[in-house]
């Protein structure tokens, strides 16, 4: 048995045009995310990932697919059961666009946040409690940080005030 984690790897197929038509190298955009949440994470499972940039139809049908919400989501996480793949992500276009204007964020850095959030969830974490969310949260702004991504919290925090 070899005890080295089977390398990484994420593969970037983009289904509706506009993310091709962006000035942003999403595949190698995909790969820096990548590498900057295993050197969070330091993750003893490693794999191949797949993550399809896509549009709010195609978010909607896989939602209602596989979640059972027939509505349209910014980002779906498929982990893998163990083996070569990790799992897969999926994120849309429409909703990440639609969020990121209603929160005064850059599409570039609110796409990252969810490429980072399904990667984390990918490897375990979720949000389904308080505790949950604000180690989950705390994680995905170390992790952007790295990447050059201010807090995406930060004006969540300053509401609360």
């Amino acid at each position: 048995m070899n005890d080295v984690p089977s390398p990484d790897s994420i593969e970037t197929l983009s289904r509706d045009p506009r993310w091709d038509a962006d000035e942003e190298d999403w595949p190698s955009l995909a790969e820096k995310t990548l590498s900057a949440v295993n050197d969070a994470l330091k993750p003893e499972r490693r794999g191949e990932i797949a993550l399809l940039l896509d549009d709010d139809a195609a978010l909607q049908a896989l939602n209602a697919q596989w979640r059972g919400k027939d509505k349209p989501t910014n980002v779906l996480s498929f982990p893998a059961p163990p083996g070569p793949m990790l799992g897969d992500i999926a994120v849309s276009r429409d909703t990440l666009a639609r969020e990121a204007a209603e929160q005064g964020k850059t599409f570039r850095d609110h796409a990252l946040h969810m490429i980072v959030h399904g990667l984390l969830h990918l490897h375990g974490f979720d949000h389904e409690t308080d505790d949950e969310a604000g180690a989950m949260e705390a994680l995905e702004t170390q992790i952007l940080a790295t990447l050059g991504v201010d807090d995406p919290y930060a004006s969540e925090a300053a509401h609360a005030l």
